[in-house]
């Protein structure tokens, strides 16, 4: 017999913040307890983000309950905090296709609810939106409010502190809400955590300061009641000489972000209070649900889940994956190597770095959210003779563009970039996409780049990439999961050289990376040449120029944008060197992918086997006579 879901009696009658207003204040509690029960229900049969959004029900409830939203302007950092945001705003009935192709995104969007004032994925983008819509909108009559939520980890992001810089030299009126839970997808560090850390311990100040004082006491007449009911909760307003005080802002915290009713008051004093301001909040990461609580790092990001034991449902992948396979190989490369180096920015677990921080932590540097220092960082390293390999997903490897060609590609600096989530990755979207990193990578000289078709491929495209003098990219998409990994397998890596992997007439299939696995049927029907190209720089091209003598048309097969991609560098060649075969590129196209399992989307996007097999098809019609 099917069990019946509890009746959530608040919840049920709330689907826009303005229901949340009607509410009386005894039953905001209950609200929140709704929300966080559907917020377990739904993401334990979708998967998603789930303990940083389990911390921000109250804070969620009490931002929606005291601005006027959609007018008013709330930006969530990240978006990995805003499943409450959803619910609270249209969205609660389709919260069991978050994630799913066609379904909601997993991420603040604004094409899909005007509730959503900035579309965000990446980390410390808030504060700086926030103040050019502040700027935007001055002098308007009733002007919006802008509200920028981001968390402490995101707080540790340049971007985020630059922004900070600018609101308070202009005195933006902005609101940044800290939420502080203590944790990130790795656990936090650097100079900041150790700040906030100092703050929330230290000894509450009992009177107000100065000016503030007097602003405040304007719009709320009964402050000093208000400071004594929540005492137990907040640490006073902070004195002249913090850190955000000096930036410009009007410090108040830290607070308890679990109370609802101090949450809103607070915020309905604050709301009328001009210039920049910033509210502390202390959440924990995974409230309300013990396995999250307990284990907040793995209850981050979630596969679908009994919600009753915390435990993954269905059997348990054992095959392994890119990452697992760089997670061996440095370490079983750091045994030998005495002066390599491991540098991520605030994605320990999700690279594949927990084994090696452990096995190695002298070796091992997590920057945080920080992507260009990363890479800055790798070339100091690499000034004094040691060999740093940088651990980062490609998306972010875009924030580092600058630092790339400048301090490591100019000095032509010794550095190995392992750059994982190459190509699709699925559910996280087009933020999360490595669609790009053929393209920008291609053009900075004095660089060797390669994309290895198989696990087994990985491992000695790693080692080679470590062994050569000089900057080396080796990009690998998200999973794998083939069952055909032997670690030692004698794979022979050779500068700029491809393999053949079958030997056909008419057409040759040049393939990059893991398009290798998808491009065998269409080699195999229609009787084509399929080659592991390896190499995106330098290219084979003595293996091209071979191929040209009895192949009149060349296939390239990437899942990276066309424009600059590895067919690109195919065509330049072909055009350069006067060879005369005809060229078809197969690869990204040019629009943001949606959200979705990886698989479904190679396919809508035709580079999957069958898409593959119907394009060359397709083309050698038109051109076969």
């Amino acid at each position: 017999m099917k069990k019946k879901n509890k009746k959530r009696k608040v919840l049920d009658s709330v689907n826009f913040p303005s229901d949340i207003k009607k509410l009386p204040v005894e039953r905001l509690e209950n609200l929140c307890e709704d929300v966080r029960a559907f917020v377990i229900e739904t993401v334990s049969k979708t998967g998603g983000h789930f303990g940083s959004n389990l911390g921000v029900v109250e804070l969620t409830v009490a931002l929606h309950r005291v601005f006027d939203t959609p007018k008013d302007l709330l930006i969530w950092d990240v978006g990995h905090q805003a499943y409450p945001h959803k619910i609270l705003t249209g969205r609660k009935d389709k919260m069991y296709t978050i994630r799913k192709k066609g379904g909601l995104s997993p991420f603040p969007r604004r094409s899909e609810s005007e509730y959503d004032a900035l579309g965000v994925g990446h980390s410390s983008t808030s504060i700086g939106s926030a103040v050019g819509m502040t700027i935007a909108n001055k002098g308007k009559l009733n002007s919006p409010k802008v509200i920028a939520v981001i968390g402490d980890a995101a707080l540790t992001g340049g971007m985020a502190l630059e922004a900070l810089n600018h609101a308070g030299d202009i005195k933006a009126d902005v609101l940044v809400v800290l939420n502080d839970n203590k944790m990130s997808i790795s656990p936090n560090v650097g100079g900041m955590r150790k700040y906030l850390t100092r703050l929330i311990s230290s000894e509450p100040y009992l009177k107000l300061r100065g000016k503030g004082e007097k602003v405040l006491g304007r719009v709320s007449p009964g402050v000093q009641d208000f400071m004594r009911r929540a005492d137990s909760y907040t640490r006073g307003l902070i004195t002249k000489g913090t850190f955000f005080e000096e930036l410009g802002f009007k410090y108040y915290g830290p607070i308890d972000g679990h109370d609802i009713k101090t949450l809103t008051e607070v915020l309905e004093n604050l709301k009328n209070i001009k210039g920049p301001k910033f509210l502390h909040v202390v959440t924990k990461k995974g409230k309300g649900y013990k396995f999250a609580e307990d284990d907040a790092f793995s209850l981050h990001a979630v596969k679908p889940f009994d919600p009753v034991t915390g435990k993954n449902n269905g059997p348990k992948n054992s095959n392994i994956t890119y990452t697992k396979v760089f997670s061996q190989w440095i370490c079983d490369k750091a045994k030998r190597e005495s002066d390599l180096h491991a540098i991520t920015p605030a994605m320990c677990e999700g690279s594949g770095l927990a084994k090696f921080s452990r096995e190695f932590p002298e070796r091992y540097h997590d920057v945080g959210i920080a992507e260009q220092h990363a890479v800055t960082f790798a070339a100091g390293l690499a000034c004094q003779k040691k060999k740093p390999v940088v651990a980062i997903y490609s998306s972010f490897l875009q924030r580092a563009y600058d630092q790339l060609i400048h301090d490591v590609a100019l000095q032509e600096l010794d550095i190995l970039f392992a750059i994982d989530r190459a190509g699709i990755v699925g559910a996280d979207g087009a933020t999360h996409a490595g669609t790009f990193d053929l393209s920008f990578l291609r053009p900075i000289p004095n660089l060797v780049l390669m994309a290895p078709s198989s696990e087994n491929e990985c491992y000695k495209m790693l080692d080679f990439g470590y062994d050569y003098k000089g900057i080396v990219a080796v990009r690998y998409p998200r999973g794998g999961g083939s069952d055909k990994y032997e670690k030692g397998k004698d794979i022979s890596i050779e500068l700029g050289k491809a393999k053949v992997f079958v030997k056909g007439r008419d057409v040759a299939i040049l393939a990059f990376g893991s398009m290798v696995e998808n491009s065998r049927r269409a080699a195999k029907e229609i009787g084509a040449t399929l080659v592991d190209m390896r190499f995106i720089k330098p290219l084979d091209e003595k293996l091209l120029k071979e191929l040209a003598k009895d192949h009149k048309f060349f296939i390239t097969v990437e899942d990276n944008v066309i424009a600059g991609g590895a067919g690109s560098a195919v065509n330049e060649f072909v055009l350069n060197s006067g060879i005369g075969v005809a060229v078809k590129n197969l690869g990204l196209p040019d629009f943001f992918t949606v959200h979705g399992a990886r698989d479904e989307i190679l396919e809508e996007i035709g580079l999957g086997e069958v898409g593959i097999l119907k394009s060359i098809e397709k083309f050698l019609i038109k051109n076969r006579k």
